[in-house]
């Protein structure tokens, strides 16, 4: 028996850990577009958009990991139904517990893998990219103002940079505000250079001059100047502590923030919910592996496949998640629906488990006519 459990649950582990890699793999690749973008049109170097995409793996990781133990769970055992080894299994008399057993330890594991990612390595690692992040955007000299180019770092405004010196200095720079479009404002500079200020970034111009139009006279104003100075204002919070994210936030500062924070009595209740998301959400790998050993397992065996059985679970697995979803949604919203978040995974088990005890026809009722004894005289 220790050996069957082995050999199955061998080929589960197997299956789950190609499937991961794969899946994390192709969601990493879909993230990374838009840094690709910044690095060949932008100027961000390769280490840092290597940097960003393995700062993002453990979210990713969690993610894709509950569906990544079904996918194995539901090739393995659907070949092994295929090979007629579990009818071979059964007649000798394996229970669907034994059967079952591989691929509930390949959950187990996943469960704590799960823990381990949504309770310390995602939001850990998320933070550490969000605040590389927002100082890759304070660094406008070497990421946003690329020569060449109109330009846009913040809506309604349109920065253009003819060429670029050494030291940061930028040549034949043209800045254009429409942030107000009853007295849009642009200005015009032979040289330039891009410093950080108290209220973000700015834009210090030279020998240039300042048009301001009004849509309410039709008069434009001009004004030359030996040196200007023009605030991005990229972020208005820039001088204090940056809002952070539910999904960069551990566990005890979701549930326990600051009562006389604005922002914290504003966002409690989604706080919360992303809080009790992270503490159920490591079960649904347990709640998938039940729901595919339930539709694989239970029914009789057919020559003709698993085709239905197998849609039935996927099928399964997608509202499943998608109830999960909606539920957090919900209780982010009305937090009375909070006990739902639990409920959902703890009931999926309860009813995958219940069904999963029916056992099929008798084994000898089972084994296809090539498998059986021969009969006697």
């Amino acid at each position: 028996m220790r050996g069957i459990t082995v050999y199955i649950l061998r080929q589960v582990l197997l299956a789950t850990l190609i499937v991961a890699a794969g899946l994390t793999g192709i969601v990493m690749l879909i993230r990374s577009l838009r840094l690709i973008d910044f690095m060949v049109n932008r100027g961000l170097s390769l280490s840092t958009v290597v940097e960003l995409t393995s700062l993002l793996i453990p979210a990713f990781l969690a993610i894709v990991l509950p569906v990544a133990v079904f996918a194995a769970v539901v090739f393995t055992y659907n070949r092994l139904i295929g090979d007629r080894e579990l009818v071979v299994l059964r007649a000798v008399g394996i229970s669907q517990f034994g059967l079952a057993k591989p691929a509930l330890l390949v959950a187990l594991l996943a469960v704590t893998a799960s823990y381990a990612l949504s309770l310390y390595l995602a939001p850990l690692t998320y933070r550490n990219f969000k605040d590389t992040q927002v100082a890759l955007r304070d660094s406008y000299a070497s990421v946003l103002l690329q020569e060449g180019r109109f330009n846009t770092p913040i809506d309604g405004v349109t920065v253009y940079v003819r060429s670029r010196g050494t030291g940061g200095e930028l040549r034949g720079v043209l800045v254009h505000d429409a942030r107000d479009l009853a007295a849009p404002v642009t200005w015009m500079a032979e040289r330039g250079a891009l410093v950080s200020g108290d209220n973000g970034p700015k834009v210090v111009l030279f020998n240039g001059n300042r048009q301001e139009s009004s849509s309410e006279s039709g008069r434009l104003t001009l004004v030359y100047f030996d040196q200007g100075s023009f605030d991005l204002e990229m972020f208005e919070s820039s001088g204090g502590a940056r809002w952070r994210d539910p999904q960069e936030r551990f566990l005890g500062e979701l549930f326990n923030g600051d009562p006389n924070d604005a922002n914290f009595r504003a966002y409690g209740a989604q706080l919360a919910a992303e809080g009790h998301r992270r503490l159920s959400a490591p079960l649904y790998p347990i709640a998938f592996t039940l729901i595919a050993l339930a539709c694989l397992l239970s029914g009789d065996f057919n020559r003709q496949g698993q085709t239905v059985r197998i849609l039935v679970a996927v099928s399964l697995a997608v509202a499943f998640q998608l109830a999960a979803l909606g539920i957090v949604g919900m209780a982010a919203k009305a937090p009375l629906l909070t006990p739902l978040i639990y409920l959902l995974p703890v009931g999926t088990m309860v009813i995958a488990a219940l069904v999963l005890r029916r056992r099929p026809r008798r084994p000898s009722a089972d084994v296809p006519a090539d498998l059986a004894a021969p009969a006697t005289a």
